[in-house]
């Protein structure tokens, strides 16, 4: 017999909450719980799915779940009032676990098998290796997404170590220990994208190697459009770095282009060289315009700075605006 909702499971493991994210997938879902299922049940284990229903378009099937899934303590859908993004829905749903559902630990994963559920035991015997002190990400090896995806990807990652100066190694997929958990949902950055407000914060982290799945049904959703903004997203927590280490760019150039329009003003009258009037135009040009940039980079260092004493969103705080209902489903629906 497994546990109740809220009480320890018999084996000594931790509370587990297995948080997932969805819009529309509920036929591969069905067939990512039933692997879960299998998994938690292979390695002695019992979990509490809470599916955060991202305002999709298609209800849910009335024989969902498809088959009986006995490893889990119980398995309820976290309806959202509307669209907001796999972002905002993860971090809806971990204030939401962290008010209502008492537990040890809250595992994030997609519901489309990409996160695979052979690594759950995994993230967790790391997270007992520390003691349940730090949050533990799958840091991915090998990725299974179209060539289009990994170039776009491999795109991204550069221009986020330009700007921000950090490297990109984790998504979603994840362990978060209650104690930490406390501490995420006042990181207001969590509205934009977890993984990055979680570096921000310097909440103690650790990763394992996992190789991304393939998808077990279907098609993503995903976009280029919602690929791009997914970026963005992430760069967007760190705006503050990436405003001040642009301004500093554009001050070492503008100190460069000065230099060489100087050099080319005084160069005729203390060496009788002639220089083109089209150069020093050019450099005069580009100074100019330098000279603005470094403005709108001050302009966007102090807005970015200026924001930061208010909260738009604080996950504790606000989380319940945009709960719908939240509805327990049958773990063992019948043949």
């Amino acid at each position: 017999m497994t546990a109740a909702a809220g009480e320890p499971p018999a084996t000594g493991e931790p509370r587990l909450v297995i948080l997932v994210p969805l819009f529309n997938d509920w036929a591969v879902a069905s067939l990512m719980l039933a692997e879960l299922d299998g998994v938690l049940a292979r390695h002695g284990l019992d979990a509490h799915v809470v599916l955060v229903d991202d305002g999709s378009t298609e209800p849910r099937p009335a024989a969902f779940p498809a088959r009986p899934l006995p490893a889990l303590r119980g398995l309820e859908v976290l309806s959202l009032r509307r669209n907001l993004g796999h972002q905002r829905a993860i971090a809806i749903g971990l204030a939401f676990v962290h008010a209502e559902r008492p537990c040890d630990a809250v595992a994030v994963m997609d519901g489309d098998g990409e996160d695979a559920p052979a690594d759950v035991p995994r993230l967790l015997a790391k997270y007992r290796e520390h003691g349940g002190e730090r949050i533990v990400f799958a840091a991915r090896t090998r990725r299974s997404e179209s060539l289009t995806f990994r170039v776009g990807y491999q795109a991204f990652k550069v221009v986020h170590r330009i700007l921000i100066g950090l490297p990109v190694k984790v998504g979603n997929f994840s362990v978060v220990p209650r104690r930490l958990l406390d501490r995420l949902v006042v990181i207001s950055e969590l509205w934009n994208h977890y993984a990055a407000a979680v570096i921000k914060a310097r909440l103690p982290h650790e990763t394992i190697d996992t190789s991304r799945g393939p998808r077990l049904a279907g098609r993503s959703s995903m976009n280029l459009v919602s690929m791009v903004v997914h970026g963005l997203s992430a760069m967007a927590v760190y705006g503050e770095i990436i405003g001040v280490r642009l301004l500093c760019t554009m001050l070492v150039l503008i100190a460069l282009a000065g230099g060489v329009f100087a050099a080319l003003i005084l160069v005729p009258p203390l060496t009788g060289v002639q220089v083109p009037l089209s150069a020093a135009l050019t450099a005069g040009t580009l100074l100019v315009i330098l000279a603005q940039a470094v403005l709108m980079a001050f302009v966007f260092v102090f807005i970015v700075l200026g924001a930061r004493p208010g909260f738009t969103f604080l996950p504790i705080r606000d989380f319940r605006f945009f709960v719908g209902e939240v509805v327990a489903l049958d773990r063992e629906p019948a043949a």
